[in-house]
């Protein structure tokens, strides 16, 4: 039992990373109308900076995970937050779009190095005492949640004190908090499990960017069908590819035997509807908010503000239904309130006003907050302590990778005037209120503790 001392500084210190890498995730939606206007950028470049990101996360965390179990998870942790602070500094320095694009590219590299170790850092630390270590994961889950909802948040004011290269520059302090207090940290022990899987990393990068490029290129018209349709069948075949090449691979960076466990696959797929409605959503309704209701950036971002608190109120109601009930209870209350969540922003209109957002803005933090610790904790709880890096990395890889889809399909849905981006708030809320009821059903059904 770890006392209480070291147990807060260890959770501090490994959020720390989860926090930057989240706030990354959603602090940009706020500013890309103004990085619009700076770059005489379209919605589809605006679409590549964010998804420069997720996709890069995405593409390498499956990597990370296994060189988290190999080299152990505090020099990857430490490794991670550099890369990450680093180009944080050259997107706030950025010059250009493409410049911009290839920095967040670096970043998520950054972020996938650092998430998949952190979480491997409290599995290790608290592996003999399984409430301890659903309460340090709840809690690195909130902080990470708080930090996506507070995102848009901070987005607005460092917009109303500076500009949009401020929102990258935030990210420094904290990058250097964490590689300092990284230091104290004691490494984990390595997994016997030796080599990396170079042939399945390329498949699955091919696979995931050529996927999101199709969609988000699905409205350019100087980009024809044939290329689009191309792209997205040569997709499907590198995707086919890499499973059958992690299929034989000696050290693949998915081991395929992980899916062979029921919970494992529930919570999986759990994380990539979350994940996929919530980004493209938020992407859309800073659009929305901005380009429609013609908010500032700064009321913009305090038109979020419910959003982080709800997620502070429902990650302390998860934590505490994890303990009493296990993680199948807080999962449902979460879907089912999600639902609640996504639907009601089918009320959003041209000339709303903001109280009739107000309900959507509460729930959707308040269900998604209390699955999420549940659904990690979940997923760790699946696997042998040291396979929790993999673990988490399929977890984050799987939930990054919906992320970017969600942004391309629901940001396409976007593309044209005020109407458009109108209707594609509709369409998206209906579409994710639809995803959450019918996982909430299978869930219900199927999921044990």
């Amino acid at each position: 039992m770890q006392n209480n001392r070291n147990f807060k500084f260890i959770v501090f210190t490994t959020s720390l990373g989860f926090v930057v890498s989240q706030l990354d995730v959603s602090i940009v939606n706020i500013a890309l109308p103004e990085i619009g206007k700076s770059f005489s950028a379209g919605i589809s470049t605006l679409q590549w900076v964010v998804d420069a990101y997720t996709v890069a996360f995405a593409v390498f965390m499956l990597s990370a995970g296994g060189l988290s179990d190999l080299l152990g998870a505090k020099r990857l942790f430490q490794l991670g937050l550099l890369i990450f602070t680093l180009a944080s500094a050259g997107c706030g320095l950025a010059w250009s779009p493409l410049i911009l694009i290839g920095c967040r590219v670096v970043q998520g590299m950054g972020s996938a190095i650092m998430i998949p170790s952190s979480l491997s850092i409290l599995n290790h630390y608290f592996a003999d005492d399984p409430d301890q270590r659903a309460h340090a994961v709840a809690l690195w889950t909130a902080a990470g949640g708080v930090s996506i909802a507070a995102g848009p948040v901070l987005g607005g004011l460092l917009l109303h004190l500076g500009n949009w290269r401020w929102i990258f520059f935030v990210n420094l302090p904290i990058g250097l908090l964490g590689l300092l207090c990284g230091i104290k940290l004691k490494e984990s022990g390595t997994s016997e499990h030796r080599g990396f899987d170079i042939p399945g990393q390329a498949l699955w990068m091919l696979a995931l960017t050529a996927l999101i490029a199709g969609i988000i290129e699905w409205h350019e018209a100087a980009v024809g069908k044939s290329y689009i349709y191309g792209g997205l069948a040569f997709s499907l075949v590198m995707l086919a590819l890499f499973l059958v090449r992690e299929k034989r691979a000696a050290s693949p960076i998915l081991p395929l035997n992980l899916f062979g466990k029921r919970n494992f696959n529930l919570l999986i797929g759990l994380g990539m509807i979350l994940n996929g409605s919530y980004y493209g959503m938020v992407f859309v309704l800073s659009l929305y908010l901005q380009n429609v209701l013609g908010y500032s950036g700064l009321l913009a971002g305090l038109a979020f503000l419910p959003l982080t608190a709800s997620f502070i109120i429902s990650n302390l109601i998860s934590s505490t239904l994890i303990r009493k009930f296990g993680i199948r209870i807080p999962i449902v209350y979460g879907l089912l309130v999600s639902t609640v969540g996504f639907a009601l922003l089918v009320l959003a209109r041209e000339n709303a006003p903001y109280w009739v957002l107000l309900p959507a803005f509460f729930g959707l933090p308040l269900g998604m907050g209390t699955a999420v610790p549940a659904m990690t904790t979940g997923v760790l709880a699946t696997v042998e302590r040291n396979r929790s890096g993999i673990a988490s990395a399929v977890l984050n890889t799987t939930r990054q990778a919906a992320g970017a889809v969600g942004v391309a399909i629901f940001g396409a849905m976007a593309v044209g005037g005020k109407e458009a981006i109108v209707s594609a708030i509709t369409e998206s809320a209906l579409i994710s209120a639809g995803c959450m009821l019918i996982y909430f059903l299978v869930i219900f059904k199927i999921l044990k503790n």
